[in-house]
């Protein structure tokens, strides 16, 4: 297992962390995290520290592909860990979220349902010799939604002392962007 490899499984872990440091009820256990006041904003630190390990996670996508392009080391398997890595990233914190009430619970519906059409359509195609690569709408749907949910777990700060809804913003327009690059990527395949 080479080392891109291995910040990828890390993702995984760091994921699993994440949900049970959002989900699992430490009170019952005697574990109270801080709370903070910030201009009459509740500030829980759990969510702070998963914000935390949620920034290092995501760096790790950086990382993984820049070590295994610059050292060419680039293997199938760590493509596809590296997409899985990336969806149980994202889609866990997404339905933490809304599981939580931060966000409509539509919008890990429309993000995770676009995400498994066009898995699937980027399957067909492989099935059938054609590789479909990354495209611009899908990248920049990706980055939207990784700084609208790390700005999520800050508490939308330092924009929600200027009421400006930037988190939510980011990623609203981020399942805009996901529906937009699934049309995209069925009329690529629909080519094919």
């Amino acid at each position: 297992m080479n080392l891109p490899n291995k910040l990828t499984l890390s993702r995984i872990f760091l994921t699993i962390v994440i949900i049970i440091l959002c989900l699992f009820p430490f009170y019952n256990v005697g574990i109270n995290f801080p709370k903070f006041n910030v201009s009459g904003l509740v500030i829980d630190s759990t969510y702070i520290i998963a914000g935390i390990i949620f920034i290092i996670a995501s760096l790790t996508d950086f990382l993984d592909g820049y070590l295994a392009r610059s050292k060419n080391i680039v293997t199938d398997t760590g493509k596809l860990l590296d997409a899985i890595a990336d969806k149980v990233l994202v889609n866990s914190v997404l339905i933490i979220f809304a599981y939580r009430g931060f966000i409509p619970a539509f919008v890990p519906i429309i993000y995770i349902f676009r995400d498994e059409v066009v898995n699937a359509l980027k399957m067909d195609a492989l099935r059938k010799g054609k590789v479909v690569a990354a495209i611009k709408s899908g990248k920049i749907k990706t980055a939207s939604m990784m700084i609208g949910l790390t700005l999520m777990f800050f508490y939308n700060l330092p924009f929600e002392l200027i009421n400006l809804w930037v988190a939510d913003f980011l990623i609203y327009f981020a399942v805009i962007m996901s529906i937009i690059s699934g049309i995209e990527y069925y009329n690529m395949w629909r080519k094919l």
